[in-house]
């Protein structure tokens, strides 16, 4: 559903209730043509292989970040890591 004032004088401003259909978030947006597919999966599958190889947490970085935490050398600031999960999850109550 799109809502909109359809290019009404600000006066007489009237809102306009156009009913669009729903987007399905599982089907793929389909390029315009069938040669825009193929390039597109062509140019995306190398990328697409290299992610799903990749794992999903770099243990590597982890455990460094984690030394250096303990060491004092990296500072930690408890109230700024709370607001970035609040921001990242959103106000969910």
């Amino acid at each position: 559903m799109k809502i909109g004032s359809s290019g009404l004088p600000e006066a007489k401003a009237a809102v306009q209730v156009v009913e669009t259909p729903p987007v399905d978030a599982a089907k793929p947006a389909s390029p315009a043509t069938p040669a825009a597919a193929e390039l597109q999966s062509a140019v995306l599958q190398p990328a697409l292989a290299a992610l799903r190889n990749l794992p999903d947490i770099d243990e590597a970085k982890v455990a460094a970040l984690r030394d250096a935490l303990a060491r004092g050398e990296m500072p930690f600031n408890a109230a700024k890591l709370a607001g970035l999960i609040e921001r990242y999850h959103g106000n969910r109550e």
